[in-house]
């Protein structure tokens, strides 16, 4: 998640445990939720030691306590400097409370997406994901936005009980969407596995997912997948492809099948988007090639997707690609 919704949350749950009263903590909760982020810092130490790594021991329920035990010493000092005197005094039990309360905030928006976290490091390297959020999402984000637009305009401009029950109004929407979130995901998941399903992948729209399947053999690998709506089931139809994992014996490349083997390869060479999160492809024919487009089923906003768009000459089999945004069922251009 973006660092401005970790420092949203971190603040909204802040002031649902100490209110407008509490000021310093929720501010404390507040930068709390970015701190596990500064990991980015240690990345010439992180070849070394890959712990420290982004999304490393930082993002685990250990790390985060050793953050706010350290922190609570170190930010109200710092808060007292940059926001005035009154918000570095509370008590240091309280300021640790708001630290952790922040840091696993961060974590608990992390493990939300595909992109896994190690909650219980260093004690174990299982790192854990969800998949019940995007990394990248437009309503949430635009979410962030419209609260701190609204939170900084009211600040100091309307009375204090106004400002109070719009920041329990936002700390009440967010609440409300991890709870479809996590409902849908749970529903979405009963249906993968009764379908045969491997994985599951939301869409911005919370009712809304992705589902993924992957079978290998020594000499294939078939990818399926379909379009799941909570309410009105799938609406689309499961779609398929066979990749052949074997070189082909000869260069000339006949059909869409040996387009499909032929590209593979170099698609993912070419994007690690591919390599990192679920893909598919679409092929089409031309006079004397193939055209395929290899696209994420993860990294997609309004009916466009990332991926890579493969053109395989059909008499040479030299395989020529260009990284592309664009909707995989539109003819290629």
């Amino acid at each position: 998640m973006d660092p401005f919704s970790h420092l949203l949350l971190g603040y909204l749950l802040g002031f649902g445990v100490w209110g407008s009263a509490g000021l310093p903590y929720v501010i404390a909760a507040a930068i709390a939720g970015a701190l596990p982020d500064l990991d980015v810092a240690l990345y010439p130490l992180s070849r070394r030691f890959p712990l420290l790594r982004h999304r490393g021991v930082s993002h685990s329920i250990f790390g985060v306590t050793v953050i706010a035990a350290v922190g609570c010493f170190v930010v109200p000092p710092v808060m007292a400097w940059g926001f005035g005197p009154s918000f570095g005094q509370g008590s240091l039990l309280e300021f640790f409370a708001a630290l952790e309360i922040g840091g696993l905030s961060h974590v608990f928006l992390d493990s939300l997406d595909h992109w896994s976290v190690p909650i219980f490091a260093p004690f174990t390297p299982v790192e854990y994901h969800f998949d019940v959020d995007r990394i990248v999402n437009v309503g949430s984000m635009a979410f962030t936005v419209i609260a701190y637009v609204t939170l900084i305009d009211e600040r100091g401009r309307v009375s204090v009980s106004l400002w109070t029950d719009t920041t329990w109004l936002f700390l009440g929407a967010a609440l409300f969407y991890f709870a479809i979130r996590i409902l849908g995901r749970w529903r979405a998941g009963v249906v993968q596995r009764r379908e045969g399903f491997s994985s599951v992948i939301p869409q911005g729209n919370p009712f809304v997912f992705v589902f993924f399947g992957e079978a290998r053999t020594h000499e294939r690998l078939r990818l399926w997948t379909a379009r799941y709506h909570l309410l009105r089931g799938f609406v689309t139809a499961p779609q398929s492809v066979e990749i052949p994992l074997q070189p082909p014996a000869e260069p000339t490349t006949k059909s869409e099948q040996a387009a499909i083997g032929r590209s593979y390869p170099v698609a993912l060479s070419t994007s690690w988007w591919l390599g990192e999160t679920h893909h598919f492809a679409a092929v089409r024919s031309g006079p004397g090639y193939f055209d395929v487009f290899w696209y994420s089923l993860e990294v997609s906003f309004w009916g466009r997707s990332a991926g890579v768009l493969a053109r395989i000459d059909e008499s040479t089999g030299k395989v020529t690609t260009r990284t592309r945004w664009r909707t995989p069922a539109a003819p290629f251009t």
